[in-house]
């Protein structure tokens, strides 16, 4: 089969040039050669082909392109040709001549010539039957077809091919619309959620697997990776194409208020603008403005303050509010001060973020009054948002580095550029139609009285809002039709960080204005960021608005719906609207450069732009109305369908005049109809030609609905069915649905696969990677065949820039993503298989979000049950899904199909209780499509009905479409419900329990089962019969097709209604009367359904449902029920063998340990509890506890039973709980109960003898290195025991390296340093800072690691993708790797790298023994210390209404300690005979005894961090609570104040009895002067679990044992001690101590140091090393090994009681606890703060050179400067000292010889100065603040009667600042600004610095500028030393400074005129006054000459 096209020639080209012709179909393009220098005529004659595998679909394309030819430029298109196949396809061949279309669609003179052939392989060629539109690519064999879903979606098992189904090997794709394996496979549903539940398919085994595949598929063997499980089991599901899947999730989410809080610190500012400013910072969210304080005169201020919002909003509303953050300059309460710049963003952006936070990020101000400014400056924050239950990872704030590179910390999402620039944002609001009434008709009609014109009753304007701020065009009065043509432009920075744009209509009122509908665009959606992407850009096109019912009522309850909150239940209008961006140059001058927003006028444009106007027709059908709610059931009730105001009858549009009008609005109202009557009734010629003007019947007859049982009516439908059709106008827009559905139906089967492959490797069953290797298989034929249909768009009217920017951008996504696809599924293997799903949940995500089409068409369809002309409930179906297309991927999923319809209430009336309930569910059919593609409107109707017409005097009665359907054909069934258990339900009453019985729905039957009372985990056991059931339809498609059945679970009151628990769907398995009942099919298979409540899960029902047909032969030809019937049960019939569980023998042996905190019941006390046991009817009771208050602990630990439970596991009951009150006379009160749903952790499972950890064979010796290194953190051996390896540790090869190089760098002039640290100078704070760092180096190292992994998997994939043929393809991988691999080396090196450079600027890393710093709890990583002992919650009351159960805490009233051990019987006699075997214990040997035990608990409290703030300045006054049992510890007095991150470095002692006192609680309260001090947050600890863990939680192992110093060994019992009571208890062999520092543990051989020096220094022999080591590789002992919890320190979430689930900070604590029977431990260490260190900084400033000069002389306009020097240290800005002032410096040079003195308190450790000051004369006490030790000096010129001018500044970090320059040349603005380059020193160390520095500041154009130079001395002293020589500020005494040696010129010039005039002229005009004087004496000599030279010469003459 091939297609040839001959191209001939092209025809009327303009101009001279070179040309050259594309040609394209089915993607693939052919070009033609160049033909040079051709004129108007270009004649190619070439002929191409394409070999077509799959025949010419009519509907597909061919391109012709023809383009102007450039060599160096792209080429230019002069025109496109596209044409559509149907003819070529029907005939065969084909000559056409047909104009060009430009760029614009319009046609243009140049014409084209082509010659079209068409061969098909038997050489004929034909019409095309609709189903055979799926190619495959590359599959001869056909063996593809095994691994997709869509396999056998014909064939069926047993009854032969049932007729009408395609019996080709390749399924149609429509039979894998969403009805195939449809959720309803085997009753199964589906959530959106990932908890979708499929069962295991009837397990098959693989032998099974490829008998069916052989039978299946005829194509001798498969390999067995071909078959996919779900083809198996659709062999036993039906599949089918008639009914399409209903949704199970009822209750509408989106409108619900949740609480959100959002934290916010505000670091610090840098490079602020401006000179010497007081900044301020203002945090802005919505409404709610916090400011920071206030700091002076700096341009880069420190303010480390935290913010806290709380809100209580829906999700939308919360991600759209605008988080802003401002920088004000001096703002005070008099003046609001100047904006410098702001920044925004949208909260939405922060929660996107991974862990819903930026951290320590830099935020970019711009200045909005100045678009052209550029940056502002930039403050540093940490953002973090935080939703319930969201848990925000805290970064550990210990030191942090300073992320100077502001650069690359930008606060920018993932992707977004680092500069952004400005742009405008054109909103263009054109017109809107459809507009509602929004106002009574009352006033119109007095109004009418008086004027006499009747107006419409609404004056819309729209409302624009972006980035927070909002435009709004002008106001149309009474118009529903208005028309605005106005933009609102918005000036915003590109790519803005505010995603959703807000457009409203509104009601324009003198009261208040009223929001009639609104929409939101997601720029996301209209824009694509990629290198190929484009800007935001849509329309001009229509958007749909939805919202409340049209009726006009003055208080709308549904309000919301028209913000846009929640979902819309009805049309409101439709706005014409386009948007786009223009990215600005801000350079250019005639830019306006504000950025408020502008309204201005628009031209208008065309009806046409938008599309062709088509006539649409929606047809419906009711098949079926059932579970109607009562409350409703007495009057009778119709069904109206609307789409847009089409067939809306109560409150649809206002009547418009025109008759045009009328055919394109679709009239509603009765009046038309009337009117359209009489037209009909006179022109019966016309209605020949056209349908007739086909009068829409838009409702159902209204019908009285008859009871089905106490809760629900049904409509008696029976077999007729009534129809409703509508027609309307609307512009074609059908491209954009198409391409949206089959995005969707990919979408669909990839979730039906990834659902599939995750619910086998649940249940671990079957082959998960095959499955995923189908699924991926079908993900890329899909993504290829999307790539062939959306191409073939015609050049429709209306297509926008944004069709087609969206077209190529989707087709480019879906083409990489089938390659991908492909390349992944090649790389599945059993072991990636998790990987890999990951990955491919991605593409699923990416999908959806591409199938969302921005751009709206035709609206949704709602349905509305009307009783009383009231409309009560509604379904909204949207028109994409039931949209009608030739090609069938492009039809909707639920066109032409029956779907099942739940009706719910609208708004807010849906939430809560009343959305659970079903209003009513319908069986419905809709069709929506081209009035001119109607013809097949009924093809997916089930067969067997006759149309009925409604009686018309006409000619042409064949068009109408049917008013009702009547079905001829019924069959009769029986249907059987295995109803066998449910579990986990909702607790309904009080008790915490439930009485549970369920109702099940089949068409118009319901019944129940029993009630069983008081359980969450009901085991029914019965089987409902309905007799008798009358389904309409044909025969074999309800056998392939039944309809579905609803299961509701209620729970029984003796009072009042049941209450509602939750629904589920299930579809059951068909048997007609001629087929047998036998495997596979029968007898069914009990399967678990997911029950839902609302959105929620509500639990499982387990059950099984089968549908037999009735023959001829009556009920007597069924299958018997043959079953026990039990006689005391009476009717109740429980379910068949054959589909019950088989069951076999279990015991299951309970440890009753104790009761923990049982709340009162009904205000009395728990005193006598008991513990009932109960699992599948059998069960246990505890003993009975005789004093709860004395001992809440069991006298007897272990009782067992014995139950009969299934084979499979997965169909176990739940065990339950129950703890009961003994009381006076009998009485037992429920207290509370847990059930435990799954045991499948509870079983034993015997040791496997075989693994080699119980080898004896050899030794193992491990070899730890002599002395453990510190840095390294814990080195895991993994060791094989059967081998005798000594495995050698090598720990400290990386500190080695790090010497060298800490060597290599000393050699570069670096000073030379201690290497080791002062044992004496170490603490506790030094080892806890140490381990911090250790914490951030192995996160940062995990997060490379993680980012390294993804990289690669990336490159591989891109590597791969570049379509690599399968053989060569490993080693293509491999390379990618290596190149990956270097990649990541080069990282390393770098990071390593830059590690060194951080220890070079500290002060070198000392050898410091380390703690393990967890920054989680400590239950986290030890999976809640349950080895053993297990905890179970007990519950009481009702389960919370709230969409998830997570108000569950509220519900718990106490703990069952315990645990379970279920085995089958017999037991092995192995166990049993075991040395030391206690029978009274069974499973639970060596268990410690739980009698009361008294323990001293050591509790640590080291510092909290981030705490909610409590005051209202934002602080809080935090100290520690300390509870347990009765004690309680208070710690009030040493408040810390004004601090969110206090260090708080207590010890608690207290004692305590287990279990009475078991639960330690340590609270953060707020200290108040007056009233109560708050709770800010509080954690738990329960500590009994930790004493009785094997992982010995009682006492961290240390890393080092040492007994003196710092890291002195803190458990009273020695590391030697620890090990052989571990070795007692574990029955193991050993310690044996040996010579060469070795001992041995059952097999295993360690080694280590012997010696330990005490604190004289002596050496001695001892065995505690190497027992540490023992204890610190634990886990490596084989049967009892475990880790063994180290030395430590752990951080904890504080939570508040009244805000569950949101984090008000972290505590870092931890506990050590010591048993009073044993020796008391020393002394706790000290962990108190660190007191800072008391430092003096002395600065002399000596000269200043090349200062700018700022003043000009009166006199002689000389440049000169009065300079003086100011200085501070950071953060004492109101201690600022000055030197005096050097007056008129004319060089900039200035003399001072001044001394400044700076006392001040400093944190080594932490490299912060610590301050104490009073916050503001108010205050009660001092705050302490922690500040980076940074000094700042500015040079100024002084000024007599103004302002003084700042000249200059430059700060100097003391920690690490650039050294000095020799001299004043030497000195540049390079010194700060390279500072990164440049070796830098610390004044802590060098103590003593002299040198040159630059002074800065910017010019106009926000450079950086030279502007001085200052040559100063710092000088650092402890204060010890400053005392004992003290020295004068300034010149003073002591040690005064000599007078500088100024020059004269400084004095003023009053003072001393002569000397001033002297120095001023004659140093300025000397050599001018020189020559001059010169000039006159040569005058002078001249004068003279001639005054005595006629004397002389007389003299001379005469000779005198």
């Amino acid at each position: 089969m091939a297609l040839l096209v001959h191209l001939k020639t092209i025809r009327d080209l303009r101009g001279k040039g070179d040309r050259i012709a594309k040609v394209t179909f089915r993607g693939l393009s052919l070009y033609t050669h160049v033909l040079e220098n051709c004129e108007d005529e270009a004649r190619f004659d070439e002929t191409f082909r394409w070999p077509t595998a799959s025949r010419v679909d009519e509907n597909e394309m061919l391109e012709v392109q023809v383009f102007n030819y450039s060599k160096v430029f792209t080429n230019r298109v002069i025109g496109t040709f596209k044409m559509v196949l149907q003819k070529v396809a029907e005939e065969g061949q084909l000559e056409v001549t047909d104009t060009l279309i430009d760029d614009n669609n319009t046609a243009i003179r140049t014409s084209v010539t082509i010659y079209i052939k068409y061969t098909t392989m038997d050489g004929t060629v034909g019409v095309w039957s609709d189903g055979e539109f799926l190619d495959i690519p590359g599959d001869p064999e056909g063996t593809f077809q095994f691994e997709t879903d869509s396999l056998l979606s014909g064939h069926s098992q047993g009854s032969g091919v049932s007729p009408g189904r395609s019996i080709h090997g390749i399924p149609t794709f429509r039979k894998a619309g969403k009805g195939v394996f449809s959720a309803m496979k085997l009753g199964k549903t589906k959530s959106s959620k990932d908890d979708h539940k499929k069962d295991e398919p009837a397990i098959l085994d693989m032998e099974d697997l490829n008998r069916k595949a052989m039978r299946l598929g005829g194509v001798g063997v498969l390999d067995p990776d071909c078959i996919s499980l779900a083809s198996v089991t659709a062999v036993t599901t039906n599949v089918s194409n008639k009914r399409s899947k209903p949704e199970i999730k009822m209750e509408p989410s989106s409108g619900r208020p949740v609480d959100y809080q959002i934290s916010i610190t505000v670091v610090e500012a840098r490079q602020l603008v401006g000179l010497n400013m007081d900044p301020v910072v203002c945090v802005e969210i919505g409404d709610d403005k916090k400011y920071t304080s206030m700091k002076e005169s700096t341009n880069c201020p420190y303010y480390n303050e935290y913010f806290v919002f709380d809100f209580h909003v829906p999700p939308d509303v919360m991600f759209d509010k605008i988080l802003k953050l401002s920088v004000i300059h001096s703002k005070n309460l008099l003046r609001s001060g100047t904006l410098v710049g702001t920044f925004k963003l949208d909260v939405g952006t922060v929660y996107s973020q991974p862990e819903h936070q930026f951290y320590r990020k830099w935020a970019t101000l711009s200045d909005p009054d100045d678009i052209t400014a550029g940056c502002k400056g930039y403050i540093k924050c940490d953002i973090a948002v935080v939703g319930k239950g969201d848990n925000i990872k805290s970064s550990h704030k210990a030191n942090e580095t300073d992320e100077d590179d502001i650069e690359g910390n930008l606060l920018l999402p993932e992707g977004v550029p680092l500069e952004r620039q400005w742009a405008r944002f054109y909103v263009k609001i054109y017109r809107a139609e459809g507009l509602p009434k929004m106002n009574t008709s009352i006033m119109a009609n007095v109004k009418k009285a008086f004027i006499g014109e009747n107006r419409d009753l609404v004056d819309p304007y729209v409302q624009v809002v972006f980035a927070g701020q909002r435009g709004k065009t002008s106001v149309q009065k009474s118009s529903y039709e208005p028309i605005w043509n106005e933009q609102v432009v918005f000036t915003e920075m590109f790519p803005p960080l505010c995603k959703r744009m807000k457009v409203q209509i509104r009601d324009s009122d003198k009261v208040n204005d009223v929001a009639i509908g609104t929409h939101f665009i997601d720029l996301r959606k209209i824009a694509n960021d990629g290198d190929k992407g484009f800007l935001p850009t849509m329309g001009p096109a229509w958007v749909n608005m939805y919202g409340s019912t049209r009726q006009y009522t003055l208080m709308d309850e549904h309000q919301d719906l028209n913000e846009g909150l929640g979902e819309g239940v009805s049309f409101r209008a439709r706005l014409l609207i386009s948007v786009a961006v223009e990215i600005l140059d801000t350079t250019s001058t005639e830019i306006v450069s504000s950025t408020e927003v502008q309204v201005e006028p628009v031209s208008n444009i065309s009806e046409s732009v938008t599309g062709k106007i088509e006539e649409f027709f929606l047809f419906g059908s009711f098949l079926e109305a059932t579970m109607i709610d009562r409350k409703i059931g007495d009057k009778p009730i119709s069904f109206e369908v609307t789409i847009g105001n089409y067939g809306n009858q109560i409150d649809g549009v206002s009547k418009p005049s025109a008759a045009k009008k009328k055919k394109k609005e679709g009239g509603g109202g009765e009046s038309d109809e009337e009117e359209s009557e009489l037209i009909h009734q006179n022109s019966s010629e016309d209605e020949a030609d056209d349908d007739g003007d086909l009068v829409s019947v838009s409702s159902s007859p209204p019908m009285k609905p008859v009871i089905t049982d106490r809760n629900y009516f049904h409509l008696p439908y029976f077999e007729k069915k009534p129809c409703i059709y509508i027609k309307s106008w609307w512009q074609d827009q059908r491209r954009r649905l198409y391409n949206s559905n089959i995005m969707d139906k990919i979408a669909d089967k990839l979730e039906e696969g990834l659902n599939d492959v995750q619910e086998i490797i649940k249940t671990e069953t079957a082959y998960p990677e095959r499955r995923l290797r189908g699924v991926l298989e079908e993900l890329s034929t899909g993504c290829n065949r999307f790539v062939t249909l959306a191409n073939k768009d015609q050049n429709q009217a209306g297509r926008t820039k944004l069709d087609k920017e969206r077209l190529k951008s989707c087709m480019r996504e879906m083409e990489s993503m089938g390659q991908q696809a492909k390349l992944i599924r090649s790389q599945v293997k059993r072991n990636t298989v998790r990987d890999k799903l990951k990955m491919v949940q991605n593409f699923l995500h990416r999908l959806r979000f591409l199938a969302d089409e921005p751009q709206h068409s035709i609206p949704d369809v709602f349905v509305w049950m009307m009783s009383n002309n009231k409309r009560i409930a509604y379904a909204r179906i949207p028109s994409k899904d039931i949209l009608y297309s030739i090609v069938d991927e492009e039809t909707g999923k639920d066109c032409g199909k029956v779907k099942a319809v739940f009706l719910r209430l609208p708004g807010k009336k849906g939430f809560g209780p009343a959305g659970w309930t079903v209003q009513a569910k319908m069986e419905m059919y809709l069709w929506l499509g081209l009035n001119k593609q109607r013809k097949d409107f009924l093809s997916g109707l089930p067969n067997g009905f006759e149309e009925n017409k409604a009686p018309r005097t006409g000619s042409c009665l064949q068009s109408l479409p049917p008013i009702s359907l009547v079905y001829n054909m019924k069959q009769v069934f029986q249907l059987r419900a295995h109803m066998y258990q449910a579990r986990s339900l909702f607790a309904a009453d009080s008790s915490g329990l439930s009485d549970p019985f369920a109702r099940v729905f089949f068409s118009t039957h319901s019944q129940v089962t029993e009630v069983l009372s008081e359980t969450l985990c009901p085991t029914w056991d019965q089987l409902l019969v309905f007799d008798d059931v009358e389904l309409f339809g044909e025969a074999g498609e309800l056998r392939d097709d039944p309809p579905i059945i609803v299961v509701e679970v209620y729970d029984q009151d003796t009072v009042g209604k049941a209450e509602f628990i939750g629904r589920t769907f299930a579809k059951p398995i068909t048997k007609m009367c001629d087929e047998h009942y036998g495997p596979p099919r029968f007898p069914p298979q009990l399967e678990y359904y997911q029950i839902y409540r609302g959105n929620s899960t509500a639990g499982d029902l387990l059950a099984a449902f089968e549908l037999l047909q009735i023959g001829q032969g009556g009920r007597a030809e069924l299958p018997a029920i043959n079953g026990p019937t039990d006689s005391d049960r009476g009717p109740i019939l429980p379910v068949p063998m054959g589909i019950r569980p088989v069951l076999s023998r279990y015991r299951i042996e309970v440890l009753f340990w104790g009761l923990r905190d049982l709340k009162r019941v009904n205000l009395a006390q728990v005193d006598r509890p008991r513990v009932d046991i109960e699992c599948a009817g059998r069960g246990v009771q505890s003993a009975l506890i005789v004093n709860f208050k004395k001992n809440p602990n069991f006298s007897t630990l272990v009782k067992w039973f014995e139950v009969d439970l299934p084979e499979n596991e997965l169909l176990h009951p739940p065990l339950n709980i129950r703890v009961v009150d003994c009381r006076a006379f009998g009485r037992y009160t429920l207290v509370g109960s847990h059930a435990v749903t799954s045991l499948r952790r509870f079983i034993y499972s015997p040791p496997d003898k075989t693994q080699n950890n119980w080898a004896s064979t050899g030794d193992v010796i491990v070899n730890m290195d002599a002395n453990p290194s510190v840095r390294k953190m814990d080195t895991v051996v993994k060791l094989d025991a059967s081998s005798d390896a000594v495995i050698k540790v090598d720990v400290n090869e990386e500190e080695k390296e790090e010497k060298k190089k800490k060597k290599k760098k000393k050699k570069k002039g670096e000073v030379e340093e201690d290497d080791e640290t002062d044992e004496r100078m170490l603490d506790w704070w030094s080892k806890y800072f140490a381990s911090i760092e250790t914490l951030m180096e192995i996160l940062r190292a995990q997060e490379a690691a993680l980012a390294e992994a993804e990289e690669r998997e990336e490159q591989e994939i891109a590597a791969e993708g570049a379509d690599i043929k399968p053989d060569d393809h490993p080693v293509k991988g491999s390379k990618g790797k290596e190149k990956s691999r270097d990649k990541s080396r080069n990282k390393d090196k770098k990071k390593s790298h830059h590690a060194g450079e951080g220890t070079e600027k500290r002060p070198s890393k000392p050898k410091v023994n380390e703690l393990l710093v967890y920054n989680k709890e400590l239950e986290a990583e030890y999976d809640n210390f349950e080895d053993w002992l297990h905890t179970f919650n007990l519950y009481r009351g009702k389960a919370g209404d709230d969409d998830e159960a997570a108000l569950d805490d509220d519900r718990i009233v106490g703990r069952f300690k315990g645990s379970m051990c279920m085995y089958k019987l017999p037991l092995s006699e192995e166990i049993t005979r075991e040395v030391g075997f206690d029978p009274n214990m069974g499973m639970f040997q060596s268990i410690p005894h739980n009698d009361p035990i008294n323990v001293l608990v050591r509790v640590f409290v080291v510092r909290a961090t981030d705490l909610h703030p409590a005051d209202v300045n934002g602080k809080a006054d935090p100290y520690v609570v300390i509870k347990l049992g009765k004690s309680e510890l208070k710690d009030k007095e040493n408040y810390i104040s004004k601090q969110l991150n206090p260090v708080f470095g207590k010890a608690f002692d207290m004692e305590a009895t287990f279990p009475m006192e078991s639960m330690l609680t340590v609270s953060v309260y707020d200290w108040d002067l007056v009233g109560t001090d708050d709770l800010i947050g509080e954690t738990k600890i329960d500590l009994e679990n930790r004493y009785y863990s094997k992982h010995r939680a009682t006492c961290g192992i240390a890393n080092n044992y040492s007994v003196h110093g710092y890291n002195m060994w803190r458990d009273p019992m020695k590391p030697s001690q620890i090990l052989a009571k571990l070795c007692k208890e574990g029955k193991l062999d050993g310690p044996h101590y040996g010579p060469g520092g070795r001992v041995k543990v059952a097999n295993r051989i360690f080694m280590g140091a012997t010696e330990i020096e005490d604190e004289t220094g002596l050496k001695k022999q001892t065995d505690e090393h190497l027992a540490l080591t023992v204890l610190k590789h634990w886990e490596e002992i084989p049967r009892v090994g475990c880790k063994l919890i180290p030395e430590h320190v752990e951080t904890r979430p504080l939570l508040h009681p009244e805000k569950p689930g949101i984090e008000q900070g972290r505590i870092e604590m931890w506990v050590d606890m010591f048993p009073m029977d044993m020796p008391a431990p020393g002394p706790a260490i000290d962990i108190s703060p660190r007191k800072p260190k008391k430092y003096e900084l002395r600065v002399v400033i000596w000269n200043t050179d090349e200062v700018i000069l700022e003043d000009d002389d009166y006199f002689t306009g000389e440049k000169s400067s009065d300079i003086f020097v100011r200085g501070w240290l950071k953060g004492q800005q109101e201690d600022k000292q000055d030197t005096d002032v050097h007056y008129h410096s004319l060089t900039g040079e200035g003399n001072f010889n001044w001394r400044f003195v700076f006392p001040f308190d400093y944190l080594m450790a932490e490299e912060k100065i610590v301050i104490s000051k009073k916050e503001s004369m108010f205050s009660w006490d001092e705050t302490e603040y922690k500040i980076p030790a940074r000094l700042t000096l500015q040079v100024w010129d002084a000024d007599h009667f103004s302002a003084d001018d700042f000249l200059g500044a430059i700060e100097l970090d003391l920690n690490r600042f650039p050294r000095g320059a020799k001299t004043a040349k030497q000195c540049s603005i390079g010194m700060v600004q390279n500072e990164a380059e440049l070796p830098c020193i610390s004044i802590f160390k060098q103590k003593r610095v002299k040198g040159w520095w630059p002074f800065m500041a910017r010019d106009e154009n926000d450079e950086m500028e030279l502007t001085g130079k200052v040559e100063a001395e710092l000088h650092l002293m402890s204060a010890e030393e400053a005392e004992k020589s003290p020295v004068g500020l300034g010149r003073n005494e002591p040690d005064p400074l000599e007078k500088p040696n100024r020059p004269d010129t400084s004095l003023m010039w009053f003072v001393n005129p002569l000397k001033s005039i002297r120095y001023f002229i004659w140093h300025n005009y000397r050599w001018l006054i020189l020559k001059a004087l010169g000039l006159l004496l040569l005058l002078l000599l001249l004068g003279l000459f001639l005054y005595s030279f006629p004397g002389y010469l007389v003299k001379k003459m005469l000779g005198a």
